[in-house]
């Protein structure tokens, strides 16, 4: 299969909202809210902030301690969503023990959510409407249409560990023209045929070795959005050595979907700049 990396695409995306920004006289603003010290919360937000210096966009960090309360979160987004120079916001996640996420996402004006959590834009999202697509199925479908391959008709399986990313996923790769459906990963041996009758698979479970290469039919493109570390490798949820001699297109992991979520989050802002008065 040939490899479908994401560098490439999330460099393509960087490199026109740069020369978008460049344009402007104002420049958009991303604020990430980071509560406590989880390591890999913290690579991230400082991957996000140097992405968006690089082009041009305003970043505005705040790092809260773990013992902050919920009201005072919420407090310093409602001072976000008030701000003009702020046009989107996001909390990193996962936020530690204790923490009503879902209040929180909530409390983020649904014109300034950069990450498309939101209630209200993921309704917009399942029914076709909004600009904001929430930052990973936009990932994968730039990483789909990167293939090049004629899209538009064909069949689509999403493995996906819930409901809610399966319908999510689904309504983004239905909005692009495919006939997409999904099936929960611990339901996957009574719907081996639908993954091996799919031209297209995705795959955001987290458990390595979940699909193996004899699951796909020849010429499929199989997105893996799964990324689970074991000791110090990290795997996603295809068996990628099973794959080899296979006619068609595969994500690597590392290096396939990861590097294009950032690139998405700074275009939603942009996006969020552009439809903001």
């Amino acid at each position: 299969m040939k490899l479908l990396y994401g560098k490439p695409v999330a460099d393509k995306i960087l490199d026109n909202l740069k020369a978008e920004i460049s344009k402007e006289t104002v420049k958009p603003g991303l604020a990430v809210i980071l509560v406590g010290d989880d390591k890999a919360s913290h690579i991230y937000v400082n991957l996000k902030e140097k992405k968006a210096q690089e082009i041009g966009m305003n970043f505005f960090r705040f790092d809260l301690l773990k013992n902050v309360t919920q009201g005072e979160i919420i407090e310093r987004i409602e001072m976000l969503n008030n701000d003009r120079m702020v046009n989107g916001i996001i909390v990193q996640l996962p936020l530690p023990e204790g923490f009503d996420t879902e209040k929180i996402i909530t409390s983020i004006d649904p014109k300034k959510d950069a990450d498309g959590f939101h209630l209200e834009n993921t309704k917009k999202f399942l029914f076709g409407k909004g600009d904001i697509w929430p930052v990973f199925p936009r990932a994968i479908v730039s990483l789909l249409e990167s293939s090049k391959e004629d899209i538009v008709g064909k069949k689509a399986i999403v493995v996906a560990n819930s409901q809610e990313f399966g319908s999510i996923m689904v309504a983004a790769l239905n909005q692009k023209g495919l006939e997409a459906e999904y099936v929960i990963s611990n339901d996957i041996s009574s719907n081996l045929g639908k993954i091996e009758g799919a031209d297209v698979v995705v795959s955001a479970v987290g458990s390595p070795g979940l699909l193996k290469g004899q699951m796909f039919k020849s010429g499929s493109i199989v997105i893996d959005g799964g990324i689970e570390k074991v000791g110090e490798q990290v795997f996603g949820d295809v068996d990628f050595g099973s794959t080899e001699g296979l006619s068609g297109f595969i994500t690597p992991v590392p290096g396939g979907v990861g590097p294009l979520t950032i690139a998405c989050l700074l275009e939603n802002t942009y996006l969020a700049f552009r439809n903001q008065p």
